[in-house]
């Protein structure tokens, strides 16, 4: 029997692999805690998910006999402003574990199931390592039942779910489950049409993520679509993601955060590599996504805070 210890640098919410590393560690009669420098383990496992958070102190575990470290956070790295994919520090969890129910107790202050239905994303976005790290195409890896046993809510991780040929079904197997389901990486508005957004009104939400990341593309038919045929009709349950300082002007980025808003929808400003991004926008991220504001102000160039 061994000692293993868990460490991560994501502090507000589940660290899946780990749950999933938990319990096939309890399924093998090994003990699990949560990692302190101070103790002996005979295996430490460190997941990363941020590339900018400090790494676990290794030189502090004086008595680990063995230390694995995976996650986004190892295996990309920043080069002359741009995230960079190295393929080499990519340690997938093996198919035994990978599929193992999580072990949930191991955040008992976390009520809800997490978990991916599907992996890949076939846009390849420059910003965005999903498709070097999962593929270009969107496949199922799970149904539902792999990660969910009746819990209230659900926090659903996949990057482009509605790009997997298999999406109907999944989307049956959301409905049916009577949770409250969060798409936590969005949804991709250009894969929508009348009969998946009629699934999704099936689906029980609180709110629904999109996003408008490149301005050369204009979405505005894609969004009065989905307008047209959801049943989600205030935009307070409607949010788009809109990607600033990447190959956008402020004029671009303007042009995206008023039509969204005339078209119904809650704009949130997300700015690419923010320690780098101009004050203004900086301001222009306070003002959007500063509700109070935003619905009292009309105009950026009306808006006097963050000066």
């Amino acid at each position: 029997m061994n000692k293993v210890g868990l460490w991560s640098d994501c502090h507000n919410f589940p660290s899946l692999p780990l749950m999933k590393l938990s319990a096939y560690h309890k399924s093998i009669g090994d003990t699990i805690e949560t990692y302190m420098p101070i103790n002996h383990y005979d295996l430490v496992y460190a997941s990363k998910v941020f590339s900018f958070t400090d790494d676990i102190d290794v030189e502090s575990i004086i008595q680990a006999d063995e230390v694995i470290k995976g996650g986004s956070g190892y295996c990309i790295s920043v080069k002359d402003g741009k995230e960079v994919f190295d393929s080499s520090r990519n340690k997938p969890l093996p198919k035994e574990i990978e599929h193992i129910y999580p072990d949930y107790s191991l955040y008992p202050e976390y009520s809800y199931a997490v978990g991916f239905l599907t992996r890949g994303c076939p846009r390849n976005c420059g910003f965005c390592v999903v498709g070097k790290k999962e593929g270009l195409c969107s496949k199922q890896v799970a149904d539902l039942s792999e990660f969910w046993r009746g819990q209230k809510e659900i926090k659903l991780l996949d990057p482009n779910i509605l790009a997997c040929k298999n999406h109907e079904e999944l989307l049956r197997q959301l409905a049916e489950s009577n949770a409250k389901v969060d798409f936590t990486q969005g949804l991709d508005i250009r894969l929508t049409n009348p009969d998946n957004i009629r699934l999704l009104n099936q689906v029980k939400t609180s709110m629904l993520h999109f996003a408008w990341d490149d301005p050369k593309q204009d979405l505005t038919e894609y969004f009065k679509q989905f307008s047209q045929y959801t049943t989600v009709k205030s935009d307070r349950n409607k949010s788009v993601y809109v990607l600033t300082n990447y190959n956008s002007t402020i004029e671009e980025d303007l042009y995206r955060i008023y039509t969204l808003r005339d078209l119904g929808y809650n704009p949130y400003v997300m700015i690419y590599q923010k320690e780098t991004a101009p004050k203004q926008i900086r301001r222009l991220q306070r003002w959007v996504n500063c509700r109070r504001i935003f619905r009292v102000v009309d105009k950026f160039e009306n808006y006097t805070g963050g000066r």
